[in-house]
């Protein structure tokens, strides 16, 4: 059986004709034009302020979803100056030697060492020159006092007390 050349209700000719006037109708009906400019040939006052023209607000996003945008814009930008500011401090890392790291740490290693002799001079100058020795027996004496509680069942608490 083959589609194509079975008829299913309409002889051909008849098919051929409605088809035909279909178009036709559809090709008498007048084109619509939707007008996408405008223009104002008045002209313009020679001297004196302009008179306005009402312009009408056609927008197509709403003010909450423009200010949405806007700060997602600003936050885009903002996070792209923090990535370039880190890759240039990684940057600034990455190209680390070991003479810039001397020469980096030397003065805070001249500070350390002037600190540490200033210091030691202090010490020395505040020792007491005075020398005691104590002659006699020397008595050691310790008591140990322990006292051990455990409170609870699953997460036990002990409290060692020793005096």
């Amino acid at each position: 059986m083959d589609p194509l050349h079975t008829q299913h209700g309409m002889p051909e000719s008849e098919a051929a004709a409605e088809a035909r006037r279909l178009i036709d109708d559809w090709a008498a009906q007048p084109v619509r034009h939707h007008p996408t400019s405008f223009r104002d040939d008045t002209e313009a006052p020679a001297f004196g302020p302009t008179p306005p023209v009402k312009q009408e607000d056609h927008r197509i996003v709403p003010a909450w979803a423009a200010g949405i945008a806007v700060a997602s814009v600003g936050v885009g930008a903002g996070v792209t100056g923090i990535g370039c500011g880190a890759w240039l401090v990684l940057q600034g890392l990455a190209s680390v030697t070991l003479t810039g790291v001397l020469m980096v740490t030397a003065p805070f290693a001249g500070l350390a060492m002037a600190a540490t002799v200033i210091g030691g001079a202090i010490s020395k100058a505040r020792a007491a020159v005075t020398k005691n020795v104590f002659e006699g027996p020397v008595t050691h004496h310790t008591e140990i006092h322990n006292n051990s509680t455990t409170r609870g069942a699953f997460f036990a608490r002990t409290r060692n007390e020793i005096r």
